[in-house]
């Protein structure tokens, strides 16, 4: 049962037809009660009015020994002689029980109340099969209100329960109407209390699906401004060569050449390397060692920092065990040595550490350049932000690499002063036990 109105619809029917089954059970029993306690009145009364009278009158003959009068009246004498009966024959028992008693006569139960004075027993009988058929007729006249109003109350609770859902109807048409890019939230005017927290959690996720369209077009912006550079360099240095005179000037025209196409091909590993690393973006997580990690990225960068004359050392002892993608750490470390080889002074040095610390996995990348004022610690991070954008053939996306890896794998990265005496960059990531 996946409607929503059919299951609120067939709970509210059932409860309703529970409550009227009860409803009409307790009707059906006190109406049978109160029938029978009238019955047993009016035999008392009976019996008390014929035993204080000192004959019985043609009149009340009459009525009393009608065929259609349920009762039998029989007035004994006090030695056992009947003095009157409605019926030819004697039916009900010789031997009276004053008061109320429920006695078989020819088989059949008979309701019989009894009085007596000095010279007479008067009884008064009903069979009780008649006196039930009267109280069962009552009862069924009391409950039949409720049976004949159980189909309408059936259609009072459909349309309730339509009414009710109306407003989520109005929702859903409001949904469907919508463009692919209008991302505006939706109202809360008219709408139940109870929708109130679904249409906050999906404006909540309209904002932030408009924030995620605005941050890839401006990224796509900036990609675009960034890719159009090289790519006229390029197109430049393609003009060259074919416009070179000799080979002095040719060699130098394919050596601009080799450097622009470098140049363009880590631009787009570097747009890559940020795509995947999008909140979002399918990954490979793994049990692995980020010390194991951070020395492949140091291997790699060890040529870098031997053609620029300076070092690279890692520290670390035991291992540092996490759950991540090894592809996106190992981008991570070699980013940020990297930016340490080119901005950790000449020549570079540059200490990465690995190390457990709080339950966490720690690595910090220390550099011996000038730093970075407190005041633009923040900004660096920003996607193709240059500290300096003459300088270098970097693409302003190295950091923010670092922290979109960071926080794909619940983590943090902060800047702070290295006691090298330049930067230091630390990262902290969720451990796992080594």
């Amino acid at each position: 049962m996946r409607s929503l109105r059919l299951r609120l619809f067939v709970f509210l029917l059932t409860l309703a037809a529970v409550a009227a089954l009860a409803v009409g059970g307790a009707t059906y029993s006190s109406v049978r009660r109160e029938t029978d306690e009238l019955f047993d009145y009016h035999l008392r009364q009976m019996a008390l009015s014929l035993r204080d009278q000192g004959r019985i009158a043609d009149s009340e003959r009459a009525v009393l020994e009608n065929t259609q009068f349920d009762y039998v009246v029989q007035v004994w004498s006090v030695d056992g002689v009947v003095l009157y009966s409605t019926v030819p024959a004697p039916v009900l028992p010789a031997r009276a029980v004053l008061g109320f008693s429920t006695v078989a006569v020819n088989g059949a139960p008979w309701r019989i109340y009894a009085a007596a004075t000095a010279l007479r027993i008067v009884q008064v009988g009903q069979p009780l099969a008649a006196r039930r058929a009267v109280a069962a007729a009552a009862a069924w006249r009391g409950v039949l209100p409720i049976a004949l109003a159980a189909p309408i109350v059936g259609l009072a609770l459909w349309w309730l329960v339509g009414a009710s859902l109306a407003p989520l109807g109005r929702v859903v048409r409001a949904l469907r109407e919508r463009d692919v890019n209008a991302l505006e939230p939706l109202s809360l005017q008219g709408l139940p209390s109870e929708l109130t927290p679904l249409i906050d959690a999906f404006n909540a996720l309209l904002a932030r699906l408009g924030a995620a369209f605005d941050a890839q077009r401006d990224f796509t912006a900036d990609a675009a401004h960034e890719l159009r550079t090289p790519l006229t360099a390029l197109k430049l240095q393609l003009g060259l060569l074919r416009d070179a005179r000799d080979d002095a000037e040719r060699g130098d025209a394919v050596a601009r050449l080799q450097a622009g196409v470098e140049r363009a091909r880590h631009l787009v590993e570097q747009l890559l390397a940020l795509a995947r690393a999008e909140p979002g973006a399918t990954a490979v997580r793994a049990r692995l060692d980020l010390s194991q990690v951070a020395r492949q990225a140091v291997a790699d960068s060890a040529a870098q920092a031997a053609a620029q004359g300076g070092t690279v050392t890692l520290e670390t002892a035991a291992p540092v065990m996490l759950d991540g993608d090894a592809d996106a750490l190992r981008s991570l470390v070699r980013n940020l040595v990297d930016n340490a080889l080119k901005y950790g002074g000449t020549p570079p040095r540059v200490r990465v550490q690995v190390e457990r610390s709080a339950g966490s996995a720690l690595l910090r990348v220390d550099d011996a350049g000038p730093g970075i004022a407190a005041a633009e610690r923040e900004r660096v991070f920003d996607r193709f932000h240059r500290r300096e954008p003459g300088r270098g053939s970097g693409s302003g996306l190295g950091l923010s690499i670092v922290r979109a890896v960071a926080r794909a794998h619940g983590g943090s990265v902060q800047l702070a002063d290295s006691s090298l005496g330049g930067l230091r960059v630390e990262l902290r990531l969720p451990g796992m036990p080594g």
